[in-house]
């Protein structure tokens, strides 16, 4: 190991330090120990005092160890050599700057008073910043990534356990935030029930952790296995291992909280091993992106499906993909009805009653398109096609989470936002796909209509109406549809004539599919704008919406240069998932940080 390996590992654990005294600092309700910031009661050393010297310790680590090693890391990196490795040179770089705005928002949380809001984005940014020293000792010790990938599905999939994992850190200090700790003050019932009958918000957000922890188990157990049946190369089936032990230890930890009424002595390990869960899981997807064809468990037959292979179908018969984009605009319109953020509670019924609509609709949608999946490149290979799950299951599978989410809205948000989601599904399944998909050129535009249901949904979860902003962002969303869409149409329109579907590219050709990607982007510009004034926006949406717009346009325009190049169509389409993204982070930003335009 090199000395800048070294000196990596070391950041790594100061990192991993701080954190777990930030712990103590929480548990021992040293938070305010020292009022002021960077002083202690007006001086550079605290008074004799237990609460002050805790929290004094936890700043003296992060600016005598944590500070000083990924600055040296980041100088190091600029001024030598490794600046030609540019995914080490932009994570020390990146580091160094959240090192920075982790101390700023450390000052923040002392001058206003433990608000819950900062004291979790402090957590947040400490493991991002434990995440990129732990991706630059890796890459410090090993080198860059090597070209070929034995397995990018057992990656994916730890990828998507330490982002649960990370989520659930952060929910974790929700809850401290919030004083819900002790909401249910037994385990591992809640009030001597499994399934608690009164839901206040600190009963919603203690719930909501708890059955996070289930989520992430799951996860853990499945990522275990799934490396020690896929490879026999010693690091990762050890970390993998680690998973499990940490993910036991963790939940063995959560429940001695609640039974020693938020004892140090629980809580401060809780915190810790959770980090070391954190740490762990981005190790072991760095390990997972390194093996080799060689390090892979060897197979002498293609193995038969088991359990999780048929539930691997099922989920994809969602499209989760389309359902990250779709929640996309759930949460920022939720946060601008309310003006602020709504209840925990609340934000998490619609999303998951909003992701069991979309994933009942696609499931449907994958059900009528099965004669035409397996003719398209791009979709042969989704679970009908492919003989994964039969078409009965999908059609059984889609019309029983519809009928859920229904249920599921209507019981915990209201009928309304019930019945908008229904409507989506409706049109969505018998409009657009039975219909529309395969008359006409213009079946994606009116179609798309269903995708711009949630924002609805979203508004109608918090005011109980239909809004004229929501209407406005409805018309946001049904005008970036076919610019969208349509992009990725260009790119497949082979597919689509050879399965007899008339998307544009297919019926006027590709020159004309690009002149109406512009048309479409220039009214999509204008229709953002008329939040402005319809919904009060202020300086950041307005800028956010101009210079997003005007990079969707360019975007645009260099396409109609060229409409039969594929790259550039790939290119507009992904920038257009950025922008709808970035666009509704800025509706939830300026209705958080108002800055009138007054």
């Amino acid at each position: 190991m090199t000395r800048f390996a070294k000196l990596a590992v070391a950041a790594a654990v100061a990192t991993f330090i701080l954190i777990a005294v930030g712990g103590l600092v929480r548990a021992t309700d040293s938070g305010l120990g020292c009022p002021d910031w960077p002083l202690c009661f007006g001086d550079w050393l605290p008074p004799a005092d237990l609460h002050a010297w805790i929290e004094h310790t936890h700043r003296l680590i992060a600016a005598v160890f944590v500070g000083p090693l990924v600055g040296a890391i980041g100088l190091i990196t600029v001024f030598t050599k490794r600046r030609r490795d540019l995914p080490l040179l932009l994570a020390a770089i990146a580091a160094g700057v959240l090192v920075i705005v982790q101390s700023l928002i450390g000052a923040a949380v002392v001058l206003e008073g433990l608000a819950a809001e900062l004291v979790t984005a402090h957590l947040g940014m400490a493991l991002v910043v434990f995440a990129a020293v732990i991706f630059i000792a890796e890459r410090a010790t090993h080198g860059p990534m090597p070209a070929a990938h034995a397995r990018p599905g057992l990656t994916k999939l730890v990828a998507l356990t330490a982002v649960v994992v990370f989520g659930q850190m952060l929910l974790g200090s929700w809850v401290t935030g919030q004083q819900a700790g002790l909401a249910y003050a037994d385990f591992p019932l809640m009030n001597g029930s499994l399934v608690p009958a009164v839901l206040g918000n600190e009963q919603a957000v203690h719930l909501a952790h708890r059955g996070l922890s289930l989520v992430v188990a799951g996860l853990v157990v499945w990522t275990a296995i799934s490396i020690h049946r896929s490879t026999d190369a010693p690091l990762p089936r050890r970390l993998a291992t680690w998973l499990v032990v940490f993910i036991v230890v963790q939940i063995a930890l959560g429940g001695l909280n609640v039974i020693s009424r938020l004892s140090a002595v629980f809580v401060v390990p809780h915190l810790a091993v959770g980090a070391a869960l954190w740490g762990a899981s981005v190790w072991l997807m760095l390990t997972t992106r390194r093996l080799r064809p060689s390090e892979m468990a060897a197979r002498t037959s293609a193995p038969a499906p088991g359990p999780m292979d048929t539930v691997r179908a099922y989920i994809s018969l969602t499209k989760p993909r389309i359902i990250e984009l779709l929640l996309v605009t759930t949460v920022p319109t939720m946060v601008l009805a309310q003006g602020g953020f709504p209840s925990l509670w609340l934000m998490v019924a619609v999303v998951a009653g909003g992701t069991l609509a979309a994933g009942g609709a696609n499931a449907i949608n994958m059900y009528v398109d099965r004669d035409i999946d397996h003719l398209m490149g791009r979709t042969r290979h989704r679970p009908l096609p492919r003989h994964a799950v039969s078409p009965r299951g999908a059609l059984w599978f889609g019309i029983g989470l519809s009928v859920l989410a229904f249920v599921f809205l209507a019981l915990t948000v209201n009928v309304l936002s019930a019945v908008l989601a229904l409507s989506a599904t409706a049109f969505y399944v018998f409009v657009y796909t039975m219909w529309l998909k395969r008359s006409t050129p213009q079946n994606i535009v009116i179609g798309g209509a269903a995708g711009c249901v949630p924002v609805l949904v979203a508004w109608a979860a918090v005011t109980g109406e239909v809004g004229l902003p929501a209407l406005v962002l409805f018309a946001i969303v049904f005008y970036w549809t076919p610019p969208h869409f349509w992009a990725l149409a260009l790119r497949y329109r082979g597919d689509y004539a050879a399965a007899g579907v008339p998307m544009l590219p297919v019926v006027r050709g590709e020159a004309e599919t690009a002149r109406q990607i512009v048309l479409y982007t220039v009214a999509l510009i204008a229709v953002s704008l008329l939040l402005l004034p319809v919904a009060g926006m202020g300086w950041i949406y307005l800028v956010s919406a101009v210079v997003l717009g005007a990079v969707f346009l360019l975007q645009a325009v260099r396409l109609r240069r060229d409409a039969g190049n594929g790259r550039a169509a790939i290119s507009l389409f992904r920038y257009s998932i950025s922008y709808l993204t970035l666009l509704f982070a800025a509706v939830a930003a300026d209705a958080l940080l108002r800055f009138p335009l007054a």
